[in-house]
């Protein structure tokens, strides 16, 4: 399809833009803003954001925006551009490279492009739902077919009790070979190149998640939210290389009535 074509290069003009922004910044004193919800923002944060927007508005002015710092615009149009242009403030204000821009475009709500780039490992990770390639190179997710076997990630383990139920979390990780916190966007990336079996958020913004949908899909993958519906509408993500998916969410949420 030549308008997907096309559009898949616009958001490899965005994460070139972007990414030469946030480099800018990386590992140098720049001043934290903390915002309403507690969480913190930097001027690359900014930055990236505003200059997307303006390349989104300029190439294609009937579309919309929702972005995480600067909130929507045209919200009733078909095409929507969904941005966090650093997911994983608090890892990039830290100097790790487990951050990355999320961008997404939606289709009547429904995400049809995912993007991950990771600006200073020169990674562009890129689904629609069919298939996903980094960097030119199609992925695909692990052949895992064991929880026995298989790599748990999650962002913030405090937030697991914090929003969801902690037993079902504690079961699984127990039956795990292995459980790290390499969380935010970098933990989606791990999952859909092979490298990990299981990522997991309990609490996601759109933002947060929607770029996941056609990059975990795209490499064979499942991807729902915390009870195994529908992420696109759901506030939390459970993503995985599909052959335990279901296993995984059963035991996540058995104990919820113990």
């Amino acid at each position: 399809m030549k308008e997907l074509k096309e559009l898949k290069l616009f958001c490899k003009e965005l994460s070139v833009i972007s990414g030469n922004i946030i480099k800018n910044y990386w590992r140098k004193e720049i001043n934290i803003e903390t915002k309403k919800d507690e969480s913190p923002v930097t001027i690359a944060d900014k930055k990236a954001e505003e200059t997307m927007r303006e390349m989104i508005m300029k190439e294609f002015p009937d579309h919309g925006i929702l972005g995480e710092e600067f909130g929507e615009h045209n919200s009733d149009a078909e095409y929507k551009w969904i941005l966090d242009p650093i997911d994983g403030t608090k890892s990039f204000i830290c100097g790790t490279v487990t951050f990355g821009t999320l961008i997404a475009l939606t289709k009547n709500n429904k995400p049809i492009i995912g993007v991950i780039n990771q600006p200073i490992l020169n990674e562009f990770l890129i689904g629609d739902n069919i298939s996903s390639f980094l960097n030119d190179n199609k992925v695909s997710v692990s052949n895992c077919d064991k929880i026995e076997s298989s790599v748990l990630l999650t962002t913030d383990y405090l937030n697991i009790e914090k929003y969801q139920n902690k037993k079902g979390f504690d079961e699984l990780m127990k039956k795990t070979k292995l459980f790290r916190m390499w969380g935010d966007c970098y933990g989606y990336y791990l999952v859909a190149t092979g490298f990990a079996e299981i990522m997991i958020d309990p609490i996601m913004n759109p933002w947060d998640s929607l770029a996941l949908i056609p990059i975990i899909n795209g490499a064979g993958g499942k991807i729902t939210d915390y009870q195994g519906n529908d992420p696109v509408i759901g506030n939390s993500i459970v993503a995985t290389n599909e052959k335990i998916h279901n296993e995984v969410i059963k035991i996540l949420n058995q104990a919820e009535s113990i």
